[in-house]
């Protein structure tokens, strides 16, 4: 099922849904399970699987040279899609990035996906490598994510690469892109930020999932601004509990966001990481209530494959 037909079928009534990172290379699929079991008592009509690009490491050989190696430290998005509808009778939405895949590798993916009953697709430009200064995309492959939702609607229509699109099979994808409450942080400034955005709703997308946030008017902010804009998909917030100390140094870092200063100055106070992980769990309870007060159609969580914490949460939601 589509999440806007999920959205539409739930009548104004918040859903649960979750994040899920694939394991790491070498993991067993039961670590997935590990990290979906504790989650499914809250009903998640959806779980969101992640795909990370490759990158690469350096193989010394016994003649002192360095071989520069690609390779993917989380592979198996769509094998762990398909486990998680197997195992759970639940919609598994994969998400799928520019970075490390050419155009015929995306069309080969989203063939794989229709096959497997995959209704829903997260469409995404991905990150840069750890190498990389920044984004570089793949010889043949897509800059942007519009580009590669241009493929992915494509699709819907029965456009192929290769095909004669007439007599093709039109794929029929619910297409999610991001949204970022606080800006993309390569976005000159806001009012760009919501061309692009607009420019993916125009194209086709469906709903949008926004970055994390810890600032739920920034998020209020961002929708009512989607709305001036003429953008009506449902916008799902994304939320993400602080679980670490480290992290209000680390995710304003990494994502490019930032922590209001009474959840900082909470967590400066702790005594104790375990202090840390409490209050992290109880300003993400305010949170969620304050934006199921004002309708928002999903609470969408990055558990990072750690239940534990997301767990504490929808007990005090739903």
């Amino acid at each position: 099922m589509k999440i806007v037909e999920h959205i539409s079928g739930a009548k104004g009534k918040p859903l649960f849904s979750f994040e899920l990172l694939p394991p790491v290379k070498g993991q067993s699929i039961q670590d997935v399970y590990n990290a979906i079991d504790p989650l499914m008592e809250f009903n998640p009509p959806f779980i969101d699987v992640t795909y990370h690009r490759e990158d690469y490491i350096y193989k010394q050989h016994a003649t002192g040279l360095l071989e520069k190696v690609s390779y993917r430290k989380r592979p198996g998005t769509v094998a762990i899609c398909a486990a998680i509808m197997n195992r759970y009778k639940v919609d598994a939405v994969p998400h799928l990035i520019c970075g490390g895949f050419t155009r015929e590798e995306t069309e080969n993916a989203l063939i794989d996906l229709q096959f497997l009953g995959i209704d829903n697709v997260l469409v995404l430009r991905g990150d840069a490598r750890k190498t990389d200064p920044s984004f570089i995309p793949t010889s043949d492959g897509h800059t942007y994510a519009s580009d590669l939702l241009e493929q992915v609607v494509g699709m819907n229509k029965g456009i192929y690469l290769h095909e004669d699109h007439d007599k093709a099979y039109k794929t029929n994808f619910c297409v999610g892109v991001a949204g970022y409450p606080e800006k993309h942080f390569e976005a000159p400034n806001m009012k760009t930020d919501f061309k692009f955005l607009k420019r993916k709703v125009d194209l086709g997308a469906e709903f949008i999932v926004t970055q994390m946030f810890f600032d739920n008017s920034k998020f209020k902010a961002f929708v009512d601004r989607c709305r001036e804009n003429g953008i009506t998909v449902p916008v799902i917030p994304g939320l993400k509990p602080i679980t670490s100390s480290k992290q209000i140094i680390s995710l304003p870092k990494i994502f490019h966001i930032d922590i209001p200063e009474e959840l900082s100055e909470a967590i400066l106070a702790c005594k104790s990481e375990k202090e840390v992980k409490e209050v992290g769990v109880e300003w993400m309870i305010n949170q969620c209530k304050e934006l199921v007060k004002i309708g928002v159609p999903v609470l969408h969580f990055y558990t990072m494959s750690n239940p534990g914490p997301t767990k504490k949460i929808a007990e005090a939601i739903f």
